[in-house]
């Protein structure tokens, strides 16, 4: 994977100019080790198919990725409304960029992410049409408000692929104790409004088992 810096960030890519779809991902350096075996597993569940991949960095993880400001759930530190900005920097910066950068004509762009980073890919797909698909894999969709938020709006995106591990919801926290109901009832929201293709999918642990692997299922469904 190669370094570029697109905008203000410094964003890493693996890119195959031949390569029509094209996924995206927020990251937190927590993530940044393990983002070159996601790639390798992204291309084994993907048969070799073609694909090209850009991660970029959220540092200040609670404020960029939060749809809206809300206070602590965990720890003492709230969450902040960047969502906005960090949707705008995608579409306005980094998707220009890697389109000049690419071969292709027509790329299908997937945006994706893991926990908060997968709640901010659903909502940035209630925003625009400009991601053909979603992975949301462990999202936070217990957020204050959001699965209000969700059922009162329409999903943009083609494809959703959601996924949770199936002991996330054993948890003291009550907030985040409802995960497990939050995501099915995400699930049926978009299953029965027919607006796009969508699945469920359970994976074994908790929220920190495996999240590379968990990543690359979510974009290789895609």
């Amino acid at each position: 994977m190669n370094t570029l810096t697109i905008g203000d960030r410094k964003c890493l890519l693996f890119e195959d100019p031949d390569a029509s779809d094209l996924l995206i991902q927020p990251t937190g350096d927590h993530e940044t080790a393990s983002l070159e075996e996601e790639v390798r597993l992204i291309g084994r569940l993907r048969s070799g198919r073609p694909f090209s991949f850009a991660a970029f960095p959220a540092e200040d993880w609670n404020r960029q990725l939060s749809p809206w400001a809300a206070p602590a759930v965990f720890g003492s530190e709230g969450f902040g409304d960047g969502a906005a900005e960090t949707l705008k920097y995608i579409t306005d910066t980094l998707l220009p960029c890697l389109r000049e950068r690419s071969s292709c004509d027509t790329l299908r762009i997937f945006l994706g992410g893991y926990s908060l980073a997968g709640l901010f890919s659903l909502w940035a797909a209630y925003q625009t049409d400009s991601f053909h698909g979603i992975a949301a894999v462990s999202p936070s969709v217990w957020f204050p408000g959001w699965i209000g938020y969700a059922g009162q709006n329409t999903i943009k995106s083609e494809r959703v692929y959601l996924s949770l591990g199936d002991r996330e919801m054993k948890t003291k926290n009550q907030i985040m104790s409802t995960v497990g109901d939050c995501i099915q009832r995400q699930y049926d929201l978009l299953a029965s409004s027919g607006t796009c293709a969508c699945t469920l999918e359970w994976n074994p642990g908790n929220h920190f088992r495996e999240p590379a692997l968990r990543t690359a299922k979510g974009f290789a469904w895609l």
